[in-house]
């Protein structure tokens, strides 16, 4: 059998399916960029791993990261799903927190819960808060209720008790007896994913997590498979919301710790630069061919939100499972632009994806996308898209734009195209825009003193104009920027987030019993860690959940063995400062939990072999092309270079375009780039 030294990981996006594999061996990367198989979604990264020349039978692991769950919810594609729950509490998931995000709307209405009130189920049984049983669980009626879901032809089955967080002992005989009785069912219990308080929060994720369960059991199970059929040897892990890579056996078990398994890949390699080239604030924007997404690394690590809203805030359901905290926007290359009824010029949410995928791809699409946009203004060039695999159709993008964006809105001339291109990357640009000022300025942040790090296919088109827009003085091109969220899945560790409810005053015996609770959550996570990838580098965080007693909204505070109360307390007082802008030195400090994640090291890159060093002193550009910039430039003669010609410290001054294989950056005029050390591209402006 082939030496096992490949370290693999693929990205499934809503147009493209990108891969990069890593040869331990050789230290050599390759690059895979394939467009998004609907039908079956192993096949597109298969497509990818084909266009890489990547040997699977050489594959030590393999890392995938999908939209597949958070698509499941939103698409209400998920299994037929029933809920039981503690006598007179099956509406808890529909009533919720009785709140009204959107006060002023007459036809404010939530997204429609993923159980229906005739699949919800009450039992006979309570534990009190303290975890005592007051009422002890009917067996009976859960082994009459299996009999009545086998009728149903239930897929799956959440079971939320209440106050189950404080003793699951219920919903685990209970999970146990179902079982039993329906072998063939997806079944999970409230208990199992969230030891905290939050009651709807704990019911809504259970539901969720068994209205996935099934469908993600068949897609990591066939996924699996279809590697095994191409002789892959290694273990398959999948990406993780909170950072980290979980195996597929928990990955089928806690499917809704993968509701953001895509985007974060980005993250973890964003954090890992940052670390590297010293950067301590620092936004790390990905721009796909669907969505725009954002997150901040602070000091080289970003910031894990321990409730994750399906839909948003507004009119969507929470999950009680740690995300990184990522804003997400629906601007990408193959976000539409249109005129509606009454006139208005919109530009996404709606996605060409990549079947039809945008006009210039000659799919089928006759609607023009910002993808189109670039092509029109010259930013994109029509023969190297992917390599030069897909050629792109410069005559239909400007047509399509012509006939759907500028008649409609009036334009008319010889540049009534490249003026209505350029207001369809004005609207994507304003949408980002927004997107970056929600993760940083409504956090406390003053956006001028971070650095921008754009990647994704798109992001390096738009890097430039995002940070003149925001009056950002600096912008980051990692290498292969288009792949980039596969370079930070190489990157991801194995990781484990646990939490527990403890309630009190911040005081010494509180204090004591969150260190106890803290030591608990230690020994689990480190028993999973090891046999899970072994004992060897285990690290992790404590931290504690505080707020000013009355107060719903807690902080999460990092802690030490060695911390007291007094420490804590200054700690939470300049966290909720930076946060707020004030803090309340008279009222009472209260924990309401614990938390801790832990991380094990797995086989990985390091950051100086993913780079591809230029062997040429004296590069030139490939080429040149008319690009439109906007007023007052317009159209330029603008160089085109290659990236994997530029060397360490080379230095180009705009306009320019750079072009590699997975994506191309823009150098505005007035811009100035220069190659750094780990192959990327620092692109700064004159803010004068």
């Amino acid at each position: 059998m082939p030496d096992r030294t490949h370290l693999i990981a693929a990205d499934t996006g809503g147009t493209f399916t990108d891969v990069a594999a890593f040869d331990a061996s050789s230290g050599e990367i390759r690059y895979g960029k394939a467009l998004t198989n609907y039908s079956n979604l192993a096949d597109g990264a298969i497509d990818g791993l084909n266009v890489a020349n990547v040997d699977l039978a050489q594959g030590l692991l393999f890392k995938h990261g999908t939209t597949h769950v958070i698509n499941a919810f939103i698409q209400r594609s998920g299994a037929r799903t029933a809920l039981v729950t503690t006598q007179g509490f099956s509406d808890l998931i529909e009533i919720g927190r009785g709140n009204r995000p959107v006060p002023f709307s007459l036809r404010y209405r939530r997204d429609p819960v993923l159980v229906p009130r005739d699949l919800r189920f009450e039992v006979a049984e309570r534990i009190d808060a303290q975890g005592r049983i007051v009422i002890p669980l009917d067996e009976a009626a859960i082994l009459a209720l299996s009999a009545r879901l086998h009728e149903l032809g239930v897929e799956a089955i959440a079971v939320a008790f209440l106050n189950s967080y404080a003793n699951p002992t219920h919903e685990r005989r209970a999970v146990e007896i179902l079982a039993q009785r329906l072998p063939g069912a997806y079944i999970t219990s409230g208990a199992a994913l969230s030891m905290e308080w939050y009651e709807y929060e704990r019911t809504t994720t259970a539901a969720a997590n068994a209205y996935v369960g099934p469908k993600m059991r068949q897609y990591v199970d066939a996924f699996d498979a279809r590697l095994r059929e191409r002789a892959f040897p290694g273990t398959f892990y999948m990406m993780g919301s909170s950072g980290g890579v979980l195996p597929a056996d928990r990955a089928i078990s806690e499917p809704v710790a993968l509701v953001e398994s895509g985007p974060v890949g980005g993250c973890i390699g964003a954090a890992r630069y940052a670390a590297a080239l010293g950067l301590t604030k620092v936004i790390a924007f990905d721009m796909g061919g669907t969505t725009a997404k954002c997150a901040l690394v602070m000091d080289g690590r970003f910031d894990v939100q321990p409730t994750y809203y399906v839909g948003g805030y507004d009119h969507g359901f929470p999950l009680r499972s740690p995300v990184i905290d990522i804003v997400e926007v629906g601007a990408g290359g193959g976000s539409i632009a249109h005129v509606d009824s009454g006139g208005e010029f919109k530009v996404g949410p709606r996605s060409a994806g990549s079947e039809p995928g945008p006009v210039a791809f000659g799919r089928g699409g006759t609607e023009p996308t910002v993808t189109d946009a670039n092509l029109a203004l010259g930013r994109i060039g029509a023969g190297v898209f992917l390599g030069g695999r897909l050629q792109l159709d410069l005559s239909k993008a400007r047509d399509a734009i012509r006939t759907r964006v500028a008649e409609p809105l009036g334009y008319v001339g010889a540049d009534n195209v490249d003026i209505a291109a350029q207001g369809v990357l004005d609207l994507a640009n304003i949408t980002m825009t927004n997107a970056i000022k929600e993760i940083s300025i409504e956090r406390g942040h003053d956006v001028r003193e971070f650095v921008l790090f754009v990647f994704g296919g798109s992001g390096p088109l738009f890097g430039t104009q995002l940070a003149r827009t925001l009056r950002i003085p600096r912008v980051i091109v990692p290498p292969q920027p288009g792949n980039f969220s596969c370079l930070g899945m190489l990157l991801a560790p194995i990781r484990v987030d646990l939490a527990r409810t403890i309630v009190g005053e911040l005081s010494s015996p509180t204090l004591d019993a969150a260190t106890a609770a803290l030591d608990e959550l230690e020994v689990s996570a480190r028993a999973t860690l090891e046999r899970e990838c072994g004992s060897g580098n285990l690290v992790g965080e404590r931290a504690l959940e505080l707020r000013y007693r009355g107060q719903r909204h807690s902080v999460r505070v990092p802690v030490e063995r060695e911390s007291t109360v007094e420490t804590i307390a200054v700690a939470f007082g300049d966290i909720y400062r930076q946060r707020y802008g004030h803090t309340n030195e008279s009222c009472v400090i209260e924990v309401v939990g614990v938390r801790l994640f832990m991380e094990g090291s797995i086989a990985q890159p390091s950051l100086a072999s993913l780079r591809s060093p230029s062997k040429s002193a004296s590069p030139q550009p490939s080429s040149s092309r008319s690009v439109y910039f906007p007023k007052p430039f317009n159209r330029i003669e603008t160089p085109v270079w290659n990236r994997l010609s530029l060397p360490e410290g080379y230095t180009i001054h705009g306009p320019a375009i750079i072009e590699e294989y997975s994506a191309t950056t823009v150098v505005l005029p007035g811009d100035t780039a220069v190659v750094g050390k780990l192959g990327e591209i620092s692109i700064s402006w004159n803010m004068q």
